[in-house]
């Protein structure tokens, strides 16, 4: 990239979800003009695009003609696969780069990389061979059990106690490489975003606390009160570090565990914008996909600035079925009645049961008073209190 690519260029996206969507609102607010590649025929993304390439992530022509429309491309989930990125980045700017999407997309080479960016984990085996499986070391169980490749959402992993439950777990994996992980003794859990520049310029959204159910996002809370300033700086400086490491160029979340006693050990990275995120866009000046349009086109970046407290409630398929077996539109008119309400729906076509839907976001002049503003959209939507 010789120079900024500026407003008025076409900028794509390998994927048509939820994330790609708010990328393509940011991009066209810009003025750029924006291509998605997806096939889906109604993805989120697809349907308010410029142009919506219908193909598959490894088709050729597909690719072809994303390359031969786009200035700069990038890519809005994780399984995306990398050799599809390698392969448009020989025609157009790419970013992040296929190498760095390929770590993310491994648990084993993930945790590699924090060991070689000094930055704490949790005690880990790898397990590829019952050999391996045979020699793990007692001292990581009990323990959680994850495939390599392809897990999210909670999915892809099982609790084991013992020796037998690993071998029972692995086998009900189909013996695919999986890493095992020591459980720790939780009290919390956080997430960094930083966005770096291909010049290496970084800057990092508000430290996000987030609570987890099911393996799904559920509540992220985002305010100076959420955690100890101490622990809000290691993180930041850990997920700076990660970035680094990698030379990445793009927006980056990094999730960590808080342990009980006040240690802060790194989870896994998405190497791109990430669900705890959604607040920068209603409780800060410039949004995390914003910064991802800034880091594609090589803009400069701005240290965003936060002007509200602000907490995100996730709003899965699950909402629609709280008062009938059959799907009926949750009460947004109630929750729109609350101050600092800010609600984001997905455009996806039906609702299902864990299925991401949208978010809410709630902002105010105080961390109380957003949280019991939150508190009482949780009971409108019948979403559990927090």
């Amino acid at each position: 990239m010789s120079g900024p690519i500026l407003p008025g260029a076409t900028l794509g996206v390998m994927g048509g979800g939820q994330l790609g969507r708010m990328f393509i609102h940011a991009a066209q607010r810009m003025g750029y003009f924006t291509a998605v590649l997806d096939p889906d025929p109604a993805s989120p993304a697809g349907r308010v695009s410029h142009h919506h390439i219908q193909a598959g992530y490894l088709d050729a022509p597909g690719l072809g003609q994303l390359a031969e429309t786009c200035d700069a491309i990038t890519t809005e989930f994780e399984n995306v696969p990398s050799s599809a990125l390698a392969r448009l980045a020989v025609y157009t700017t790419v970013s992040p780069a296929a190498s760095a999407v390929a770590i993310a997309q491994d648990r084993a080479a993930e945790k590699a990389h924090f060991v070689r960016c000094g930055v704490p984990c949790a005690p880990y085996a790898v397990i590829d061979t019952p050999e391996q499986l045979a020699a793990v070391d007692e001292t990581l169980l009990p323990g959680i059990l994850k495939t390599t490749r392809l897990g999210y959402d909670g999915k892809g992993q099982a609790r084991v106690a013992d020796r037998a439950a690993l071998a029972a777990a692995w086998a009900d994996m189909h013996s695919v490489p999986c890493v095992l992980e020591k459980m720790l003794p939780l009290e919390a859990e956080c997430s960094v975003i930083v966005a770096r520049g291909a010049d290496g310029q970084m800057v990092h959204l508000p430290p996000q606390r987030n609570l987890h159910r099911d393996g799904i996002l559920a509540v992220t809370e985002v305010y100076e009160e959420n955690m100890p300033l101490p622990l809000m700086e290691q993180a930041v400086a850990a997920a700076k570090s990660i970035a680094n490491e990698l030379q990445y160029v793009g927006v980056l979340c990094v999730e960590f565990f808080v342990l009980q006693d006040g240690s802060l050990v790194v989870n896994e990275i998405a190497p791109r914008p990430h669900n705890s995120g959604h607040a920068s866009m209603d409780c800060c000046d410039v949004s995390q996909f914003e910064l991802q349009v800034r880091t594609l086109t090589g803009l400069p970046l701005v240290q965003p600035r936060q002007h509200s407290p602000a907490i995100m409630l996730n709003l899965l398929g699950d909402l629609w079925f709280v008062r009938s077996e059959q799907a009926a539109t949750p009460p947004w008119a109630d929750v729109l009645a609350l101050p600092g309400a800010h609600l984001h729906l997905y455009g996806k076509a039906s609702a299902n049961k864990g299925r991401k839907m949208g978010h809410l976001t709630l902002t105010g002049p105080t961390a109380s008073a957003v949280r019991a503003t939150a508190l009482q959209a949780a009971a409108l939507l019948g979403i559990e209190a927090f």
